[in-house]
């Protein structure tokens, strides 16, 4: 049996990522996909009590012990989870994966891309994504969509040059990886997003 597809979806706060999940799934399905959507951190029973401490836990978490916890939940997920869902064929499609944590805990919180590449290599052993949809807005465009969703959690608090580097982590990151990271301009309304989607989609599964 052919390995499943893996395809992630990243983005800042507010991009539309959860709406552009339901979309990529749907999509998917319609072309005779078997899909399973999942998210980081979290994906497992043990990924999502990490997560809860991640998004709601102490403001003065120590950075390794954030970066850490952000690979103990990916463990669990690839082997929980993601790895055997593609060896089973299916397409999987994550909120999230790694280049999330080269922007945020890289770009955003300045840890050193090689000491994140170290738990990449030992972690995933290899495994990447076969697309990245990277939903890009302007930081303060998105901060305004996300302030009107919930209280915000321990990264949301950040101050807007965080959210700035961020962005430039995820936008450096595509242009160094054009053929697996597609970038969204997610500031427009969700249909213009959605055919940019589809438009992606369709070349990838040809």
């Amino acid at each position: 049996m052919n390995r499943g597809l893996f395809i992630t979806l990243e983005g800042g706060e507010g991009a539309g990522k959860s709406t552009s999940l339901t979309f990529v799934r749907e999509f998917l399905e319609q072309a005779g996909k078997r899909v399973l959507v999942t998210r980081e951190p979290g994906g497992t029973p043990l990924g999502e009590k990490i997560r809860e401490l991640l998004l709601h836990g102490r403001d003065d978490m120590h950075l390794d012990t954030e970066l850490l916890l952000m690979f103990a939940a990916r463990a669990e997920h690839l082997a929980r989870v993601i790895r055997p869902a593609l060896a089973e064929g299916m397409c999987v499609v994550c909120d999230r994966f790694t280049d999330a944590t080269y922007a945020y805990q890289g770009g955003g919180r300045g840890v050193s891309s090689a000491r994140i590449r170290v738990l990449e290599d030992w972690v995933q052993q290899g495994l990447c994504p076969d697309l990245t949809l990277l939903l890009d807005i302007p930081v303060e465009q998105g901060l305004v969509r996300a302030g009107q969703r919930s209280a915000p959690d321990r990264f949301e608090r950040e101050k807007i040059d965080f959210f700035e580097r961020v962005r430039n982590c995820y936008l450096a990151a595509a242009a160094a990886e054009p053929q697996r990271m597609r970038v969204i301009d997610a500031g427009h309304d969700i249909p213009a997003v959605q055919a940019q989607l589809r438009s992606v989609l369709e070349v990838f599964l040809r």
